[in-house]
């Protein structure tokens, strides 16, 4: 990295690499915001919140990573690591009862939305105290009390459950807005675009964000995508903006402002946000797609260094006092491996539980 780049730290990039004789590029990054923390309203102590915020989805994805590999659970593992900024940055920014809604990348969701690193790990293993009563797994966390309503294993199928969130606030004109997050593989299934044009149609306070982290489900976007992403907001006359996803202060900021317009206006939004995910697609995926080098440019850019660099700027805080609140984070998720390893399983019996509003019609026939 140039030591112009490293100044600016969030330049755009476009790094290029050979795959199968075809030439492909990462996301390119916008710049971040040159607002300060107190220009936002932000003190020492929020950005100290979202520190420890960052590095829980961190440390909790790491370690879920290990158990899976030890054999704890099976089934799927996407991991988020990489893109804690744009988790954390959202929740700060909106209101707590305002509704998020994303895919199967969920965990740092849930846990930015209340989910503890207990019922989190209990999830995972399969076991009864999970967020989702053991019974959801990774893809399915879910935090209905605090407005968090889930990650959804159907790439794209989460979309009209969003507007349909998004309908019933307006409809409530309680002022709450909805945000549905999904990747940028999922841009191309009709169910989004069928939703974009409901949504727009009827005016619904809905932002839909897409987490473009260069690559879906291994394809470069620029093999699988015609056009920019943000593109797609043209085609319904909706209103739309790009912005640096590595940077949990250009986040916040962003997200802020288009949530009080949404909130205001009750009209939707189309946001494309660029990431990088330092993780492949899921735990099977051997990558092969992208560089040792590309991935190493992209690491310098951790979002979690960055915010860290930006805390020891303030001379009231120091090394020491971020790493207690690392070694804190680490025992409270090692606390939750050995919470969930101990934890019971579901009993028969919860199968047919949360299945019916009524009574369970299999017993009542």
């Amino acid at each position: 990295m140039s030591s112009k780049k490293k100044e600016a730290f969030f330049a755009p990039i476009g790094l290029a690499h050979s795959s199968n004789g075809v030439v492909d590029k990462a996301v390119d990054l916008p710049a971040s915001t040159t607002a300060t923390p107190k220009q936002l309203g932000l003190s020492s102590k929020s950005l100290l919140e979202m520190f420890r915020q960052m590095v829980l989805q961190r440390k909790f994805e790491e370690r879920s990573m290990q158990m899976y590999q030890k054999g704890k659970f099976g089934g799927f593992l996407h991991l988020y690591i990489g893109q804690e900024a744009i988790s954390t940055g959202t929740a700060f920014a909106f209101n707590g009862d305002d509704d998020l809604i994303t895919a199967y990348r969920d965990h740092g969701w849930g846990l930015v939305r209340g989910i503890s690193a207990r019922q989190g790990m209990a999830e995972l293993f399969g076991k009864a105290p999970g967020c989702s009563k053991g019974k959801g797994g990774s893809m399915h966390f879910a935090n209905v009390k605090e407005h968090f309503w889930g990650g959804y294993g159907i790439v794209g199928g989460h979309v009209p459950l969003a507007g349909g969130l998004a309908f019933a606030n307006k409809y409530q004109g309680n002022k709450r807005v909805t945000a549905c997050f999904l990747g940028d593989g999922a841009v191309h299934q009709g169910a989004l675009h069928e939703t974009l044009n409901m949504c727009q149609l009827w005016k619904l306070p809905c932002i839909f964000v897409v987490e473009n982290n260069g690559y879906a489900m291994g394809t470069a976007v620029q093999r699988h995508s015609t056009g920019e992403i943000w593109e797609r907001a043209l085609g319904y006359g909706m209103k739309h903006r790009v912005f640096n996803g590595m940077d949990v202060l250009t986040v916040y900021e962003n997200m802020k402002e288009i949530a009080a317009e949404v909130r205001k206006d009750s009209m939707p939004w189309f946001v494309e946000i660029r990431t990088y995910r330092y993780r492949g697609h899921s735990m099977s995926d051997p990558q092969k797609y992208r560089t040792k080098e590309e991935m190493d440019e992209f690491q310098k850019l951790d979002p979690i260094e960055r915010l860290r660099t930006l805390l020891l700027s303030d001379k009231s805080i120091t090394d020491k006092k971020l790493e207690a609140i690392e070694k804190e984070v680490e025992e409270e998720v090692l606390d939750a491996i050995t919470y969930a390893d101990e934890a019971p399983f579901p009993e028969p019996e919860a199968l047919y539980e949360d299945m019916f509003a009524g009574d369970n019609p299999i017993f009542h026939t």
